[in-house]
């Protein structure tokens, strides 16, 4: 059987692939070497702008199954019917790092799930843990620069992520989250995942229900402590990515069930907690888990840069029967996600590959800009309405409409009843048992007692002392010991 012919990328073949053209045997190469300048210039730009957060991932296709009816909360298409399947994409990734950092590392993880449906692409955007450390999206880019490398030293300096958190107490209730046993796990496939923001669900009736997503994992939470997870990422940086390669090329499906918590829309006024703050839970004897379905991972991609590393979610991908929530932080990223895509993958990055629907065509008027491959025909219009059988709208909203009122401006979000920065955080730590509080408090001490100014340590000790005395006392007293030898 032949070989393919080796081509430029016009197309014309190419006679010799290992020594480029020169002037006379020993001589300086020749500019009119059209293959050579060709590789070269390819290889310089082969790069493309990684993600400020989010930026080490992995990722793989598979399914979702409905398993539950659901139909009384959401007309979404895909959950109209149980045992109906709709194709996804699933990317996992560390927050914090670059793209060559390690997997095992004590961070958030990204989980980022594309469903396919017959309606469009609905894109959940969410993380490892249920909360965040922040509420309002303005405080976003100042948080992500204390988290990631300093400027002077080129590495992420505790004096820095600290000295953010002492300045923000609504970050207690993740630093918990974090610091504890879950905040390395052993795998993506052994942690679970959480829309993390409230979200809106809308039923045939025009009723409206807020829901949070809680994906939990069919194989078991498992994590690594400190020592163990600086192990993992000395020996193999890229643990986590192999793992979820080597499951699914083995048939080791990774699964999760997924369920959710569903709150009348009407009862979120007079609920205790702010259910729209991202740095608090729904408590599950308030509003307990409903079973929704299954997912399942069961095909790697084929390239991990044109499908991993190209993949864009965004969370205003919304589809009918799902839309928004007053959720300030969700909010933001209805505009930043998409248009971080815009920037890093250009404007028609929703023509790729990995991004454009699968279970159905998009029909819309965008045209041109770079990388466009959307051509419509020559009688196609670029405009609407038109005379020219053109897509129309439906004049159907995706979901209900939410209600405001009041004045503009800058605004602190509503206090309800047992809103504060601290009960939640509190309730988490008198949840653990004591091998897992001690585990805690040597993780918090460990970064903490290497902060330079005493005042920020002492005002993240305060934190700590707000949520449960126990908890800042014993804080204080490791990072007084470490500090002291």
């Amino acid at each position: 059987m032949s070989k393919r012919v080796l081509t430029t990328e016009s197309g014309a073949p190419v006679a010799d692939n290992q020594n480029s053209a020169t002037a006379g045997v020993g001589g300086p190469l020749l500019l009119q070497d059209q293959h050579l300048l060709e590789k070269l210039a390819r290889f310089n730009r082969e790069r493309i702008p990684e993600r400020v957060v989010h930026a080490r991932g992995s990722g793989a296709y598979g399914y979702f199954e409905v398993t539950d009816d659901v139909t009384g909360f959401t007309h979404a298409d895909f959950l109209d019917t149980v045992g109906k399947r709709t194709e996804v994409f699933l990317r996992f990734s560390t927050v914090a790092d670059n793209l060559g950092g390690a997997d095992a590392v004590r961070d958030p993880r990204g989980f980022a799930l594309k469903f396919y449906t017959e309606e469009g692409n609905y894109d959940l955007v969410g993380n490892n843990t249920p909360v965040f450390f922040i509420k309002d999206p303005i405080k976003f880019p100042d948080f992500i620069h204390s988290q990631k490398r300093d400027p002077f030293t080129g590495k992420q300096e505790p004096d820095n992520v600290w000295d953010f958190w002492a300045h923000a107490p609504e970050a207690t209730h993740q630093v918990t989250w974090l610091m504890g046993d879950r905040g390395i796990p052993a795998s993506y496939r052994h942690m679970n995942g959480y829309g993390s923001h409230t979200y809106q669900w809308t039923n045939a009736e025009g009723e409206a229900f807020f829901v949070k997503y809680h994906f939990k994992t069919n194989q078991g939470v498992r994590s690594l402590s400190s020592e163990q997870g600086q192990e993992l990422a000395g020996k193999d940086p890229n643990s986590h990515q192999t793992d979820l390669l080597q499951a699914i090329e083995r048939g080791v499906n990774p699964s999760w069930t997924l369920h959710v918590q569903l709150m009348p829309a009407a009862e979120a006024a007079d609920y205790r907690f702010n259910p729209f703050d991202l740095t608090k839970v729904w408590p599950h004897k308030d509003y307990p888990l409903q079973r929704v379905g299954r997912l399942v991972l069961d095909r790697n991609p084929d390239n991990v840069f044109a499908e991993v590393e190209q993949a864009a979610f965004s969370p205003n991908n919304f589809v009918p029967g799902i839309g928004p929530s007053p959720d300030k932080m969700l909010q933001g990223r209805l505009f930043a996600y998409a248009d971080a895509h815009r920037y890093r993958l250009g404007v028609n990055h929703t023509q790729l590959a990995v991004n454009a629907p699968k279970a159905t065509t998009a029909h819309n008027y965008g045209r041109d800009g770079l990388m466009a491959s959307n051509a419509q025909g020559r009688a196609a219009k670029n405009y609407e309405p038109n005379s020219y059988d053109g897509p129309v709208e439906t004049g159907r909203p995706l979901a209900a409409p939410l209600a405001v009122n009041g004045h503009t401006g800058t605004h602190e979000a509503p206090l309800h009843t047992k809103d504060d920065h601290f009960f939640q955080a509190g309730e988490l730590y008198r949840l653990m048992s004591e091998d897992e509080r001690s585990r805690l408090v040597a993780n918090i001490a460990g970064g903490l007692s290497q902060v330079s100014l005493d005042d920020v340590i002492e005002k993240n000790l305060a934190h700590f002392h707000a949520a449960d005395p126990e908890y800042g006392k014993r804080v204080e007293e490791a990072v007084r010991a470490l500090r002291e030898d």
